[in-house]
């Protein structure tokens, strides 16, 4: 009876542990890509690299915080009221997004140019695209075989 419940725990920690490994493998590329489209000095990437990450982390927490909210959400079941307050609170999220990304640009414009901080946001949606058409790429060809 053990037995199965020990290959589960094994396969998923696995499982878990691969999904992990892609996933930093994907911010190992992006940090590559973005070092490279800004050419930073090293006392620039010193001091870059921390308010960057800081604010990537900011994000994704404010992402996943506001998909947790909605994951559940039957809209076909929405009251009026139940709708008014959730763009509410949608409209909210953005202002909040809006002076986060303010906040910071006004950290980063203390470290590298505002030159740079444009070759950032250029560089942060080419490696984006990148990683969506590696994604259809690998996509169409699990749909060949």
């Amino acid at each position: 009876m053990k037995t199965p419940i020990i290959y589960l725990f094994t396969f998923l920690l696995s499982f878990s542990a691969l999904a992990q490994s892609k996933l930093e493998k994907i911010k190992a590329l992006k940090v590559a890509h973005i070092t490279e489209q800004l050419d930073l000095t090293k006392k620039e990437a010193e001091t870059f690299w921390p308010i960057y990450n800081a604010h990537e982390e900011e994000k994704h927490k404010h992402f996943e915080s506001s998909m947790k909210k909605r994951k559940d959400l039957d809209i076909e079941k929405l009251s009026e009221s139940e709708a008014e307050a959730l763009l509410k609170e949608m409209q909210a999220n953005e202002e909040v997004k809006v002076k986060s990304e303010k906040a910071f640009i006004e950290k980063l414009s203390k470290v590298i140019s505002y030159k740079k901080i444009v070759k950032l946001m250029h560089a942060e949606r080419t490696f984006k695209r990148k990683m969506i058409e590696e994604f259809r790429g690998r996509h169409r060809e699990m749909r060949k075989d």
